[in-house]
């Protein structure tokens, strides 16, 4: 049995912190709050632990070979390293697995010497055994994890939308274009990968892990969080925290708000705190290879993540889709907007410094000679909102640094200005004609609150009116995006519901791209009721 549980020590998970139960009570703690310490490893533990962390890093060789090859082959040294010059490593990488293994014992005899490890590793082996409420409970009482396992078998990805091809489509410029292609697949699964989720890199993890560990503590002590990881259909495990305040007093509790964070956010540090703040009930989620999740954060295993979080939400926390808010902050608008098209019952969407195409943002940081490899365009496509049926709401930084394309100074190169558009000219593409587009475009040159008010007015845009249109055409048809409103309207009637609606679909949060949204610029989307029902606001 001894040797049993040494074994379980040099295999066992990290034990990261010491969460006290909820009706464990400590005389320095709070009213309300669980207290909770960090994990203290002994020195043994704690050097090897580092030991075998920083192996990691050989990972850098790996993604950085082709910049390494391309480098080489220009300077003419690939000839110069023949494999008859290349000395035998198998010994080596032998004797390197030997002293590893040596280390991970070592390790796993500091954990057995440590009576908190060896505590939590009895408790992990009985939860194992018997899996009861009262062990669960226990086990809890741990940074530690349970899984729940989607039974679905793939998912289809979201698509953009078909391009026409001609007749310079041929087999024959197919095999032309192979090359590109293959590049192309090399980049965007090596560097490129990292350069768009630097999440996903090891090294930033490892420097912000304290920050980490200390946001989950908060979720989990403050609000009573509960950690999950589940298992998406492709294998990959996602790690997620819920908040539940459906018992708390106010109808925000009864809305779930699924966060989807950034492309280099995690749900301990990221946008989960701004529906918290708001009284929701919220689910957060981190991105395949971001903190506890597994995988990488490749297209379809976003879309693969997205899925068996809302699986997990209606089947596991019993919420409708009906009570589902989707919040996405930045590229987290990818994997929304495939919830928004493959769950178009969920309430409604709320996209925070999104856009509407990587492609042009790629293009900033990319070399001139990528610019044909299809990279960002092929294997990292973006969202399109435009097909969604419900009420969607864009939050534009009208300082944002990271989605313009000629710099934060330039509010009209802001890509959330294209996704808005977009999504009317789907929606009401009468409403959408070229003097629409113009007097929209005037709106979104307004820099400020002051400046939008003055282009609003000055072209005396009636609200009651508009509305009273939108709702006449609803009452009569009462038909799915788009509409044909304002087909045989005056020009005037056309600019006035345009500005309209730009107002209703987007509000401007004077700030830059990273800088948390408070609570109070949280609103619930605009949704236009039946006539005999009234409107409604954005709370």
């Amino acid at each position: 049995m001894a040797g049993w549980m040494w074994l379980r020590c040099v295999l066992g998970p990290h034990l990261q912190r010491i969460h006290r139960s909820p009706d464990q009570t400590r005389p320095d703690a709070r009213a309300g709050r669980r207290q909770g310490w960090s994990y203290q490893p002994r020195s043994l533990e704690k050097h090897t632990d580092s030991i075998l962390s920083w192996v990691s890093l050989w990972s850098l060789s790996y993604y950085s070979s082709p910049l390494l090859l391309c480098y080489l082959y220009r300077k003419g040294r690939l000839y110069e390293l023949g494999l008859s010059k290349l000395v035998p490593v198998s010994q080596y990488v032998g004797t390197v697995l030997v002293c590893l293994l040596g280390v991970a014992c070592l390790r796993g005899w500091g954990r057995w010497k440590n009576s908190e490890y060896l505590q939590f590793i009895s408790i992990l082996e009985e939860t194992k055994r018997n899996h009861t409420p009262a062990n669960k409970k226990k086990l809890r009482s741990s940074t530690f994890i349970f899984h729940w396992k989607l039974s679905k078998t793939g998912v289809s990805l979201l698509k953009p939308e078909p391009r026409l091809r001609g007749a310079a489509d041929s087999v024959l410029n197919s095999v032309r274009t192979l090359p590109c292609h293959i590049i192309s697949f090399l980049i965007a699964h090596t560097f490129g990968r990292r350069m768009l989720y630097p999440g996903s890199v090891g090294l930033l993890q490892k420097a912000m892990r304290p920050m980490l560990q200390q946001g989950q503590a908060r979720l989990i002590e403050e609000f009573d969080g509960q950690r999950n990881k589940l298992v998406a259909c492709d294998g990959n495990e996602i790690d997620t925290m819920f908040v539940d305040r459906r018992k708390d007093e106010g109808q925000n509790g009864q809305t779930l708000v699924i966060c989807c964070e950034g492309n280099a956010g995690f749900y301990e540090v990221g946008c989960m705190n701004t529906p918290l703040e708001g009284g929701y009930s919220v689910l957060g989620w981190n991105h395949p290879g971001f903190g506890g999740s597994t995988g990488v954060p490749f297209p379809q295993n976003e879309a693969n993540a997205m899925d068996v979080v809302i699986q997990f939400a209606m089947h596991k926390l019993g919420f409708k889709l009906s009570d589902i808010v989707v919040y996405a902050w930045s590229i987290g608008g990818y994997p929304a907007s495939w919830a928004a098209m493959s769950y178009p019952e969920i309430q409604s969407i709320v996209l925070d410094a999104s856009f509407d195409d990587l492609l042009p943002l790629a293009l900033k940081v990319m070399p001139d000679s990528w610019t044909h490899s299809e990279v960002a365009d092929n294997y990292h496509d973006t969202f399109s909102s435009s097909r969604y049926q419900g009420p969607v709401l864009l939050i534009r930084r009208t300082r944002d640094e990271i989605i313009t394309t000629m710099g934060p100074e330039d509010v009209m190169s802001n890509r959330g200005n294209d996704l808005l558009l977009k999504l009317l000219q789907f929606r009401y593409p009468k409403i959408m004609t070229d003097e629409g587009i113009r007097v929209i475009r005037q709106w979104l040159g307004a820099s400020n609150h002051l400046e939008e008010a003055s282009v609003y007015s000055g072209y005396e845009v009636d609200d009651d009116w508009c509305v009273s249109v939108l709702q006449s055409y609803q009452a009569d048809r009462d038909v799915l995006f788009p509409w044909s409103v304002g087909e045989d309207m005056t020009l005037e009637g056309r600019r006035q519901l345009a500005l309209f609606l730009a107002r209703k679909y987007m509000r401007n949060f004077e700030t830059t791209h990273c800088t948390p949204l408070p609570a109070s610029e949280f609103h619930s989307p605009w949704r236009l009721k039946k006539e005999n029902d009234g409107w409604m606001r954005g709370k």
